[in-house]
């Protein structure tokens, strides 16, 4: 996978994630190349093709990190949480990943929408009782969840009763759409109850890397 002229492998290191490095290519691009996040592929591996799906779960930790990222952006916006809560974390993959390739990926996540058949998921979910607080991260697609996040919320949102719910997500300049409540409208249908939602945090994909601030604000509003 190639981008512009350097392969995945030379793409700057953004940040490191449980261990692990992040790679977020869309970083280096100004609005006018990375075009509302029409310009950034994604290696085609959710999300670094170097590393193994991330994972970090402890027996203390009270909240806990659940996201999706395909592009790198919305995984780099989770260890800045990561660092600011000592949270645990977990990282949504899919059994099929999507194609480093937007038009590829549009096309395919236009016909799971249309057809509501969301990808199948490729991971252990763990036992969530002991977190008070989940922050739930994803990229925003057609002005909505991701497809991974609605599965994920989908096949597990029955064990996400009684938490405190905050969303944090990357989206290509147009804000955060029907996202939240989409995922009260998911879980409300698995039969999760006596949630309580703070505030989304919203960051354009490309300013990922320059909202530490912004980050710092957030988390302390959900503490």
């Amino acid at each position: 996978m190639k981008f512009g002229n350097q392969s995945d492998s030379q793409t700057q290191v953004v940040g490191m994630i449980a261990g692990q490095p992040i790679r977020a290519n869309q970083l280096t691009r100004s609005d006018s190349t990375w075009q509302n996040g029409y310009g950034t592929p994604s290696d085609g591996n959710d999300t670094n093709s170097q590393n193994k799906p991330t994972r970090k779960l402890t027996k203390d930790a009270k909240s806990i990190i659940i996201y999706f990222s395909r592009s790198g952006s919305t995984e780099l916006l989770a260890s800045k949480i990561a660092k600011q809560t000592d949270a645990d974390i977990l990282e949504i993959v899919v059994k099929n990943p999507y194609s480093g390739n937007y038009k590829k990926t549009l096309a395919r996540a236009n016909s799971e929408r249309e057809s509501a058949n969301y990808p199948e998921l490729d991971m252990n979910v763990p036992d969530l009782s002991q977190y008070k607080t989940v922050y739930l991260g994803y990229p925003i697609w057609a002005m909505t969840l991701s497809h991974p996040m609605t599965e994920f919320l989908t096949d597990y949102g029955s064990r996400l009763s009684n938490k405190k719910i905050a969303p944090f997500m990357t989206e290509g300049g147009y804000g955060q759409g029907d996202s939240v409540d989409r995922i009260k409208q998911i879980l409300k249908s698995q039969g999760a109850t006596n949630d309580t939602f703070t505030k989304a945090l919203v960051v354009d994909g490309n300013k990922v890397n320059k909202a530490d601030e912004r980050v710092d604000h957030w988390v302390k509003d959900v503490k």
